[in-house]
């Protein structure tokens, strides 16, 4: 698309033209500070809906359209991250403002030794279980990730890092007495 045609980008055809030859480069950019498809998602549709509401904001003089769509699109995927960082920084000093009192377990020893019991047998049951299954439980329950940011650190289809998670607690249910 040549600066000229891309002026009138309050024309449906000329906008729908720079949406269909920009949105993935946008898109790339995005993924590339966000590394998350659905806020890079999100930031392309911010990108171009600002291009829709304000199509004079782009001069054609100063630049190309692709180059001025990537930028903006960094910009933003780049406000998008560090919402992401005030947010958790925002938490932690909710987490340091209001502590939660841990409960002292040496002052019940029954329930330190329960406690330690119940673990070796957590662990022991672990053990028996295939080593993709276990990865995939570990980084669920102890590492607190999604299944999807398994399936993307494991390599696999997100089905499959799902799959191994019911797979892998099914087993544990097998394996692990259930208190009464």
């Amino acid at each position: 698309m040549s600066p000229r045609s891309s002026s009138n980008l309050s024309d449906h055809a000329a906008f729908s033209r720079a949406y269909l030859q920009h949105a993935r480069t946008v898109h790339k950019v995005a993924m590339a500070v966000l590394d998350d498809h659905a806020r890079a998602q999100d930031v392309v549709q911010d990108v171009f809906l600002r291009l829709w509401r304000r199509p004079d904001s782009f001069n054609p003089e100063r630049g190309d359209l692709g180059t001025y769509l990537r930028l903006m699109g960094r910009s933003r995927a780049l406000d998008v991250w560090r919402e992401g960082q005030v947010r958790g920084r925002a938490a932690d000093r909710l987490k340091l403002a209001t502590p939660m009192e841990e409960p002292r377990f040496e002052d019940h020893p029954a329930v330190l030794a329960e406690r330690d019991q119940d673990g070796a047998e957590v662990r022991e049951a672990l053990g028996k279980l295939p080593e993709t299954q276990r990865e995939a439980i570990v980084l669920a329950y102890w590492g607190g990730l999604t299944a999807d940011q398994i399936a993307r650190r494991a390599q696999v289809p997100l089905g499959t890092a799902k799959s191994r998670i019911r797979l892998g607690l099914a087993r544990l249910r097998q394996e692990l007495p259930v208190a009464a």
